[in-house]
């Protein structure tokens, strides 16, 4: 049995300073730790904020973003090496990369991208140059070599190894310019689960994920992927999403077997939660669908 144990990974240097900073004491404060069973692994503090568009990508705090993954790297790689599952709180998006970067250290990761939106943008689409609008294509090494070659090991997913699942943004994205998913990327859309059901969705992802060359997977979980309607706590909201049940089953899916290497909870924002009820939520959610891992608790 692999006890979970979290790491604070509070950066928005791939955003805004709009609260989703905040994510990691939310949750913490929901009571994830406990009802995870889990130890605290630290905290990794990202460098300033640089509010200006770096030039030369197009993007922001390009070098903050590129540091702040190495050392988030080092803090999932330590938890790894005792043994331990990882569960990183961000943060935005971007955090993704450093702990992509932990398992690339160590062999060939695969993904499953939880999300409502893709991530697949260039810089010369997003329109504030965030990189939590494109750290898929990033971490597939689409993007400014800067960020697709970190410690000279890009690209850190290769196509086969990622499924993206329960995103509802693509007529949003096509509209804004966003480079289309590669046909070797995985894509299972919201309409996509619904009509599978949530469990063979989420075993069809298993199933892609554990069949091709990779060492194992991350679990990517943006908050968004859930219904607005019950999650209205996000910065970037859509209509529809998956609700809460769908997610917990899809969890336990991903994690009922040993595939499973790690997971990161981005982009809710308590400033936008302030009775706590929805924090309280996601963490029953997550340690609903923690409690599959081999080994864990019944």
């Amino acid at each position: 049995m692999r006890q979970p144990a979290v790491i604070e990974a509070p950066s928005v240097l791939g955003l805004r300073p709009t609260g989703v900073q905040d994510l990691p004491g939310a949750l913490l404060g929901a009571g994830l730790l406990e009802r995870l069973g889990a130890v605290r692994a630290g905290r990794v503090e990202p460098p300033a904020y640089e509010p200006e568009r770096d030039r030369e990508t197009g993007v922001l705090n390009p070098g903050g973003i590129a540091r702040y993954a190495t050392e988030l790297a080092d803090a999932v790689g330590e938890v790894l090496d005792s043994g331990r599952f990882p569960v990183v709180l961000g943060g935005d998006c971007s955090i993704l990369l450093g702990n992509l970067l932990a398992l690339r250290r160590r062999g060939r990761p695969g993904l499953l991208f939880l999300d409502g939106h893709t991530d697949f943008y260039q810089p010369a689409a997003e329109p504030a140059g965030e990189a939590a609008s494109m750290e898929l294509a990033l971490a597939t090494g689409r993007g400014p070599r800067r960020l697709t070659d970190l410690e000279g090991r890009g690209p850190l997913l290769r196509d086969e190894d990622v499924v993206v699942l329960g995103f509802r943004d693509a007529a949003e994205s096509a509209a804004a310019g966003m480079q289309p998913l590669p046909p070797a990327l995985c894509a299972i859309d919201l309409d996509g689960v619904r009509a599978q059901g949530a469990a063979a969705a989420a075993r069809r992802a298993v199933d892609r994920l554990g069949s091709g060359g990779s060492d194992g997977y991350w679990i990517h979980l943006d908050a968004d992927v859930l219904d607005d309607a019950i999650m209205p706590a996000v910065d970037y909201r859509l209509p529809g999403g998956l609700s809460w049940t769908e997610l917990e089953t899809v969890l336990r899916t991903a994690l009922a077997g040993d595939g499973a290497r790690g997971l990161d909870v981005t982009i809710f924002n308590p400033r936008l939660d302030p009775d706590g009820r929805i924090a309280t939520r996601l963490a029953e959610a997550l340690a609903r669908g923690l409690a599959a891992r081999p080994g864990a608790p019944s």
